[in-house]
């Protein structure tokens, strides 16, 4: 029972089978230097991958155009989402000019767009990006952390928004 994914089915098998792997849901965000105006999107794809030196990856699709907004910035805000955070996902997955309107936010010390009411945030600094596929595999040092909040966490699973279920 082995393949490639087009003697599988194609992409929307493999879609289907990754599908099934629950994620977290992690806002990635900056602040443009010059204007100031923030730029965000949400991602699935987060993990950590060193902790000496503290590093975090995420992957971001070469057709983003908020991701490369966000990489102009030298510092960029991940926050870790919470169940109750589903809008503020959607939002910023979606196509559009101001994701943040009437979505509260403050800046990490750094400056970088953390959203309010999330179970934690990191500020880092782009160490390395890697193109693999439709996407590019960006590693991020992290800077400055803080857990800001308990909760449950925002999944992704079977290309919809849950909750853990107890």
């Amino acid at each position: 029972m082995g393949g490639t994914a087009a003697e599988l089915g194609g992409s929307r098998c493999l879609r289907s089978v990754l599908g099934r792997f629950a994620t977290g849901v992690v806002a990635v965000a900056s602040a443009d230097p010059r204007t100031g105006e923030r730029a965000g999107l949400a991602a699935n794809s987060f993990c950590s991958v060193s902790l000496d030196p503290p590093l975090v990856s995420f992957c971001v699709a070469h057709t983003s155009s908020s991701w490369p907004r966000i990489r102009a910035a030298d510092l960029l805000g991940i926050t870790i989402l919470g169940a109750d955070q589903r809008e503020a996902a959607t939002r910023l997955a979606t196509r559009g000019s101001d994701k943040f309107r009437g979505m509260p936010w403050s800046e990490s010390p750094g400056g970088t767009p953390v959203l309010d009411g999330a179970l934690a945030w990191l500020e880092c600094a782009i160490e390395a990006e890697h193109p693999a596929g439709d996407h590019v595999i960006v590693v991020a040092r992290v800077l400055r952390l803080d857990a800001s909040r308990e909760g449950e966490p925002l999944l992704f699973f079977r290309g919809e928004y849950e909750r853990i279920s107890r």
